[in-house]
């Protein structure tokens, strides 16, 4: 097939691009050539804002287009319109915070969806699960009955850039104590980013429409799983010391110092139901896998993290949460 990739040339596009190479497809990548630019050498790139340079599409005629990077309404109905007639199938990368909340666990592809007052506003940070719904929305009305919309959960592997899962490997890597947070059997889900890819070729070439959750893993996850496997792959001695939400809250830790923490009760968020991505041919690597080979990407970067717990304030908290336990 002839396919052209909106990015291409980080974390999910790169993996995609790989996975669609293997199976012998064409690719051309259209991006502004600020990410990875020598990246993938041998592939047809035409360089171009995607807000101003669509004009270099035309006349040109793909399979399919995975659109990796559409994030406000506007700019994905730009895209949408301006391939109209140059593809057959429109792949849109969407998010499950797309769902309104609080999610409930086991949510499938028809829960209620995030609303915003104001559609005009381009607030990203604000209301970006809200934007995701009229992106989607946005490529529907431009290619009514083509297009395929995935929601991935978190996703994780090697080249990875927002450190999320990296966090907590590293951070099992260097053992000690270690701040955990919630509650251990509370459900985990992610989905590495080459088992993503693999599986976006292969609707791909089902030529596949419809919505799709895209998380994992098939079975449930628990954080102590998730935490114990990566202490177990690092081959470290660190202990996990387990410290509620109510607590967390109360020191006002920001969610975002620990990565994949979702207090009640908007947890239903890592909970939702992917029996209709299972039923459409996706599978998972095991996580230690995953891990393993995090760890070593990130080893060989050998650059610091940029998002996680402080240990100076980690230190902090494990002390006043024991200072609390043994005041009763």
């Amino acid at each position: 097939m002839n396919l052209l990739v909106i990015g291409g040339t980080r974390f999910v596009g790169r993996h995609f691009v790989e996975a669609a190479q293997a199976r012998g497809h064409t690719i051309t990548l259209f991006h502004r050539g600020k990410s990875n630019a020598d990246l993938f050498p041998e592939v047809e790139k035409i360089l171009g804002d995607r807000e101003l340079d669509l004009d270099k599409l035309k006349g040109r005629h793909w399979d399919a287009v995975l659109d990796t990077c559409g994030y406000v309404p506007r700019v994905a109905r730009l895209s949408a319109e301006a391939l109209a007639d140059a593809v057959d199938h429109y792949v849109f990368i969407s998010t499950i915070s797309v769902y309104a909340n609080p999610v409930q666990a086991g949510a499938n592809e028809d829960a209620p969806l995030e609303t915003m007052a104001d559609e005009t506003s381009e607030e990203f940070s604000e209301h970006y699960g809200a934007l995701k719904v009229l992106c989607e929305r946005a490529v529907e009305a431009a290619l009514p009955g083509r297009v395929l919309i995935v929601r991935p959960g978190m996703i994780v592997g090697p080249h990875d850039p927002t450190d999320r899962f990296t966090y907590w490997m590293a951070r099992a890597k260097k053992g000690g104590e270690i701040l955990a947070p919630g509650e251990p059997e509370r459900q985990a889900q992610m989905i590495d980013a080459r088992d993503l890819g693999a599986w976006l070729v292969h609707l791909i070439e089902r030529r596949q429409v419809g919505t799709f959750n895209a998380t994992g893993p098939a079975e449930t996850l628990t954080w102590d799983a998730m935490l114990n496997t990566c202490q177990t792959v690092a081959g470290s001695e660190a202990a996990f010391t387990w410290l509620s939400d109510a607590f967390l809250q109360a020191q006002e830790v920001p969610m975002e110092q620990l990565p994949f923490w979702v207090p009640e009760p908007y947890d239903g968020v890592f909970a939702v139901s992917v029996q209709r991505a299972l039923d459409a041919g996706l599978t998972y690597r095991p996580l230690a896998d995953t891990v393993r080979d995090t760890l070593n990407w990130i080893t060989q970067l050998d650059r610091p993290l940029q998002i996680g717990l402080d240990p100076a304030r980690e230190a902090e908290l494990l002390a006043a949460w024991k200072a609390q336990a043994a005041r009763g």
